[in-house]
């Protein structure tokens, strides 16, 4: 049973680039900052996480998001610093540790590494991997990656890197340990291994009725039982874009939301989102679009039907203005996550 006054709630950004109007296409570089702004402003609402995606496209500013982070760090006070996702498979554990235990330093404690295998696959031939070892990267550099956390001299051996003989890797971190959650589309194989490794897991739901992921916690939860580990809460993902009402919001996420999908679709051979599929997805599927109160209760309502612990608004997707994004922030952070936790209480 979830505890209203416990439940998590941060946001998420890819980096998408802002449109502020027909003239006004922010570069990549300035992308960044307005993320960095957004970030200072969710810390200042009084947000819990702030989690950044990496990509290696055009239409995504951040390809290093522990980079950003640190910026952020510098400039906030308790927000959470995550990523969502570091793509292991085509990273390197070690530096993926240095990194994060880096992060953590300056943030005083404050870094979450938030690891997945990679929806989107530039970063695979950027940085020279064979598609083909999609599964085993992820599963050889996992392994590695948790026995690294224990932040003790390493022995390990492998197909995808070098092996490592009584390996110590630097900074050590105040605590003993980064929190590292594993993140996931839909794979059972990945849900389990998760419970496997005894990491915390967040859903990402794109797409669909939430009602069907049921079936993937309940498999998180017997997998953590079947291995001895803990069953952490669950997050999830989704994308949404708030406004004062919900015609606005609706429009918005109209010509942002649903134009991204379509522009990521033409390379993925998805039939373009109809206007009637997109609507569907506002009332009852995986966008979490309208005025506070419209979201406040669609949200409320997966929480308590997921039990989930935890929700990230994936904002400003698409070419959405900073200003509709900085909109987005304030209205989830004043209206929509306090109603959520009343309506939680209420039943």
């Amino acid at each position: 049973m979830i505890n209203p006054g416990k439940i998590i709630f941060g946001l998420d950004s890819f980096g998408d680039i802002p449109r502020e109007n027909a003239d006004k296409v922010f570069t990549q570089a300035e992308a960044i900052r307005q993320v960095i702004k957004e970030a200072k402003m969710a810390d200042e609402l009084g947000i819990n996480v702030i989690a950044l995606g990496e990509h290696h496209r055009a239409d995504y500013a951040i390809s290093s998001p522990d980079t950003v982070l640190a910026a952020i760090a510098s400039i906030t006070k308790k927000i959470t610093l995550a990523t969502g996702v570091t793509v292991l498979s085509s990273d390197d554990p070690v530096r993926v540790y240095e990194r994060f235990a880096t992060l953590e330093a300056i943030s005083n404690g404050r870094a979450e590494a938030v690891l997945g295998r990679g929806s989107f696959t530039e970063s695979f031939p950027l940085f020279g991997y064979d598609l083909q070892d999609y599964d085993v990267l992820f599963e050889e550099k996992l392994d590695l990656y948790s026995k690294l956390l224990e932040e003790r001299p390493v022995t390990w051996k492998g197909s995808t890197r070098a092996a490592l003989k009584d390996a110590d890797v630097f900074p050590k971190t105040d605590n003993g340990k980064i929190a590292t959650r594993i993140a996931v589309g839909g794979s059972p194989e990945s849900v389990v291994r998760t419970a496997k490794y005894g990491f915390p897991l967040t859903l990402a739901i794109i797409g669909g009725s939430p009602e069907r992921f049921k079936a993937y916690i309940e498999l998180y939860k017997k997998a953590t039982v079947k291995y001895g580990q803990k069953a952490y809460p669950v997050a999830v993902h989704s994308h949404g874009v708030i406004a004062d009402t919900d015609e606005e919001a609706i429009e918005l996420g109209w010509n942002h939301i649903r134009a991204s999908f379509v522009r990521i679709g033409q390379d993925r051979g998805w039939t373009p989102m109809s206007r009637e599929q997109y609507e569907s997805e506002v009332r009852n599927g995986s966008f979490y679009v309208g005025a506070p109160e419209t979201v406040a209760k669609r949200i409320a309502r997966m929480l308590k039907t997921l039990d989930a612990g935890r929700f990230e608004l994936v904002y400003g997707a698409g070419e959405l203005s900073a200003s509709a994004r900085e909109r987005t922030i304030e209205l989830y952070a004043t209206k929509v996550i306090p109603r959520v936790r009343e309506l939680l209480r209420e039943e």
